[in-house]
């Protein structure tokens, strides 16, 4: 069989077979004009629905009732907003109708899936008019009015309208209270001081109703288009709909299913949740930022900053429905254009994410169930007898006393300082688990993290004033209270005690959504708005207070039904400037639930995943998901947490798992090991070889985090990132890119020796021999037997690789290897960031390198642009060109005759070279 193989099909098979039968996703997008406006498309749709509903009527002998009025005929399906979007309950005409909405029963949607709405809103129903429009220095400000009131209670009858063009690709648009404030989410945004002077879009109002049409003024395309349904503004129900310009649409986190959301009537809920990653289920975080593709491969982005419970509908009108319950509506407009460009905008705003510590970068090896330190120390032993990489060395909860935290098993775990120490002196790392349920029930006086915590009073309380107790690993717990500053000084201190025994080097901070083994605390929830609100969204357990505390819990911030979802990242706020202040490095936090800002504080893992190839496969959507949140760091639990694995799966995921940006073997408790040591010779041989490649690449790796912190730039990265152009790669989830330059395309499925994968157009190189394919953009299936993972490198790309050692310490001491893909045009450019890897702000302090490296007219120069002591430590040791059409006469390094190699398939490659990466040189070949 041939290396690669042209196929017809389009794309490959779905993360689960059930989903083989999903309609296929649409290949037309046109602008979507407002619905009201006549058009001819529109009357069509108008008429197609008037005829099914009547047709319906005639098969179904009446059932269907009484014929609805003419207005709520001229709604078609794919638009009609739902006006009774309450779960668990049967709506009625008599239900519907009492809220003044239009009732038409269509067929039952196929089990599970949601469907049109029987419930709707006509054109008429009552919203609110902009009765004022004035110019500001950023903008503009309105006043807007309801005259009638909405079918929720605290109805809102006077907004505030604040529009500021803040940048030419940004504008800030925020609905509130006219005349009380409401609780806003304290998350530090840029203020801006002018408006901006040549905005790409173009924004206009609906006065009667309100509406907001937003416009790119390159292309016309309408972004924005709130008129398609009222806009609700009640104390506790706060809801505004919009079209959209196409289906592609990405983000609304977290959620496991495919990167591209269907738009079926789909709602997604964001409420912060303890659950194993389940379609369907409101998970971890809650990420209120989505990024949508347009005709022609522009694309924008929208940011509502809201923390309360909340869901997006999303239906095929195209359109989509902002519904929360509390807070205001403060929305962000990203117009890009380019879709990298959207998330830099986006994190202009969130803020862009922490340079991470080189050794982060690392393999990372984990599990619950070791049992002992001394078994700890066993698995790193034999990790090292068999010389597989490895930077860190993890613990779950099994080292705690009773699972209270900063406390050390005395028995079990007596040698784990020296564990540490041992680490420590062969250039590795120690990170341990934290929760932030802290036990409530140890003698008084023996538990200082309780004791001091209470005396401070520092735990989320209940509406008496008195601790919130609920029940978590330890027992009976209570809940720290991230929001107050006081809180981070007593996290501070907890940390500092144990490090004095332990030296710690990171933290995983989980169980934080908060989770709780209760629903609301040992004594339920009082009655009342936050724990019972007029509404209650989506959530898994049909409750604010399902597996977490009571909503209506007091912190000093808010109460905790606004701050529910900014839990995580208060307590990786405090973490991470613990670890600082603690360690004077960078530092290493990786926590379960997140929020919008939270890359600059910690990494993710994606959660309690299970041993199963569906699990590996939605791993790579939760990836680029994460990449668009602005939260790079981050990986999946490798070879997967609960459950059994296989050898084959166990390889197979340690082969995608090496790609991911944060690099995680864990596993559960009373499961087989699945460290790489515990498998087969040639199982554990196909780990290690895929382990020494990402350690190859850590240059290259360490360079794309360094632009993430830089500039907002994406670490794993969707094809359709690099190709907007091309529709292809829009809906492409199986398949990721590292940065520009590097595709990644990995086994999935059993079974097989070959995989499937799509080839943007150009001229590709094979990773690991400099071998070249050139597509015109097509599906390609490609040999892949066990040991092999196909790797690809873009044209036009330097790749800056390094000899692996056995940790990045040691490696980062090896000399580089630069790996040039020459494009059809001979030309190539790249980049590497290089600092001492730990230390904090190194470019902000200017203490680092940055090399530009560039090929032109078979010239390759490396260009030191910022120099330190620290480059030169290193040399490059090796140049390998791919893609040089005739075998050279003689290579000229610095003008001088240097000896080289040419292979058949095109490589040239000069070694010994012995240059000091300060030093600036030019390579020729003739």
């Amino acid at each position: 069989m041939k290396s690669y193989q042209k196929l017809t099909t389009t794309q490959p098979a779905a993360c689960r077979v059930e989903e083989e039968g999903a309609a296929p996703l649409p290949t037309g997008r046109g602008k979507l004009a407002p619905w009201w406006v006549g058009s001819g498309l529109l009357v069509v749709a108008v008429l197609l629905s008037t005829i099914t509903v009547w047709v319906l009527r005639q098969v179904s002998g009446g059932w269907l009732g009484p014929t609805p009025p003419p207005k709520c005929l001229l709604v078609p399906e794919s638009h009609r907003f739902d006006c009774y979007p309450e779960r668990r309950v049967v709506v009625t005409q008599e239900l519907c109708e009492s809220r003044g909405c239009c009732f038409i029963q269509t067929p039952p949607p196929a089990e599970g899936k949601q469907g049109v709405p029987w419930c709707f809103y006509p054109p008429d129903f009552p919203s609110y008019t902009l009765e004022s429009l004035n110019q500001t220095a950023l903008g503009m400000v309105g006043l807007l009015v309801r005259r009638e009131k909405a079918y929720y209670p605290r109805d809102i009858e006077k907004l505030r309208l604040d529009v500021e063009f803040e940048t030419d690709t940004r504008l800030h648009i925020k609905i509130t209270d006219a005349a009380n404030p409401r609780y806003e989410v304290p998350l530090d945004v840029p203020r801006v001081m002018k408006r901006a002077e040549n905005p790409i879009y173009s924004l206009n109002f609906s006065w009667d109703p309100f509406g907001v049409l937003l416009q790119r003024k390159a292309t016309g395309a309408v972004l924005l288009n709130t008129t398609v349904a009222p806009l609700i503004f009640a104390d506790q129900f706060l809801q505004i709909s919009t079209s959209l310009p196409s289906k592609f649409l990405y983000g609304l986190g977290e959620h496991r299913g495919s990167f591209l959301h269907s738009l079926d009537w789909n709602t997604l809920t964001l409420w912060a949740r303890d659950v194993s990653p389940t379609e369907t289920f409101n998970l971890y975080g809650a990420h209120p930022f989505y990024l949508l593709m347009e005709e022609g491969g522009d694309a924008h982005g929208v940011f509502l900053l809201n923390s309360n419970a909340m869901e997006v509908a999303l239906q095929p009108a195209p359109g989509l429905t902002w519904r929360t319950i509390g807070g205001v509506l403060d929305f962000y407009i990203f117009l890009g254009p380019h879709p990298n460009m959207v998330i830099q905008q986006y994190q202009q705003v969130i803020g862009f994410p922490a340079m991470p510590p080189l050794w982060a970068l690392g393999f990372h090896l984990c599990r619950w169930g070791y049992g002992s330190s001394n078994e700890t120390w066993q698995t790193v032993r034999a990790m090292r007898n068999y010389q597989i990489p490895q930077d860190a060395q993890w613990n779950d909860i099994d080292y705690m006393d009773g699972y209270r935290d900063f406390t050390l098993d005395s028995q079990k775990f007596a040698s784990l300082p020296s564990l540490v120490q041992d680490l420590h002196k062969h250039g590795q790392r120690y990170v341990m688990i934290l929760d932030p349920g802290i036990s409530s029930t140890s003698p008084h006086g023996s538990y200082w993290p309780f004791d001091e915590g209470l005396r401070r009073g520092l735990f989320l309380n209940t509406t008496q004033g008195q601790p919130l107790i609920g029940k978590v690993w330890p027992g009976f717990t209570a809940f720290a209270d991230f929001s107050n500053p006081d809180t981070h000084q007593w996290w501070l201190e907890n940390l500092q005690h144990f490090y004095a025994h332990v030296p710690f080097d990171g933290l995983w901070i989980d169980m934080n959504e908060p989770s709780n083994f209760m629903d609301g605390s040992e004594d339920g929830c009082p009655p009342g708005d936050f724990d019972s609100p007029p509404y209650t969204p989506a959530v898994l357990g049909d409750s604010l207070s399902a597996r977490t505390v009571c909503a209506s819990a007091k912190q000093k911030a808010s109460v905790h039904y606004n701050l529910h979802n900014l839990y995580g990242l208060m307590e990786a706020k405090a973490t991470a400037s613990a670890l600082i202040q603690i360690r004077r490095k960078r530092p290493f936090v990786i926590s379960r639930s997140t929020f919008p800002s939270q890359g600059r504080y910690s990494g993710h893992w994606l959660g309690d995943n299970r041993s199963q190839w569906k699990d590996m496969c939605y791993s790579i959507p939760g990836l680029l998901s994460f990449s668009l949140f602005g939260i790079p760091l981050v990986g999946a639990d490798i070879c997967g947490f609960s459950g059994s694995t296989s050898e084959e799966l166990c390889t197979r995921w340690m082969q995608l798992g090496a790609f991911y940006p944060f690099a995680r073997n864990h596993n559960t408790q009373n499961e087989k090991a699945q460290d790489p040591t515990a498998f087969s010779p040639a199982a554990r041989t196909a780990m290690k070889d895929v382990l020494l490649t990402r350690y190859s690449l850590l240059p290259f790796l360490y360079t794309l985090f360094h632009r993430a912190h830089l500039q907002g730039d994406t670490v794993a990265r969707p094809l359709f990132f690099e190709f907007p152009g091309d529709v292809a790669t829009w809906e492409l989830d199986r398949q990721f890119l590292w940065g520009r330059s590097l595709l990644v395309t990995p086994v999935l499925e059993p079974g097989v020796d070959s995989v499937t994968g799509y080839v943007p157009q150009g001229t590709w190189y094979d990773f690991y021999t400099g071998s070249s394919v050139n597509s015109s953009g097509e599906m390609l299936k490609m040999l892949a037997p066990l040991e092999h993972l196909n790797l690809h490198i873009r044209e036009g790309s330097v790749l800056p690789t390094q000899k692996p050692g056995t940790t990045a310490e040691m490696t980062r001491g090896n000399p580089l290897r630069l790996i040039v893909a020459l494009s059809s045009h001979a030309t190539a450019w790249g980049d590497l960031f290089w600092d001492d890897g730990e230390s904090l702000d190194t470019f902000e302090q200017g203490n680092y390198s940055y090399v530009v490296f560039n090929v032109t007219q078979n010239i390759f120069t490396s260009t030191v642009l910022h120099a330190s002591t620290e480059a030169t430590k290193v040399t490059i040791g090796t140049l390998s060109i791919f893609g040089v059409q005739k075998p050279p006469s003689k290579v000229l390094l610095n003008g001088h005759e240097k000896p080289f190699s040419y292979l058949a398939n095109q490589v040239l490659t000069v070694s010994d070279l012995g240059i000091s990466l300060s030093q600036g040189f030019s390579l020729q070949w003739l």
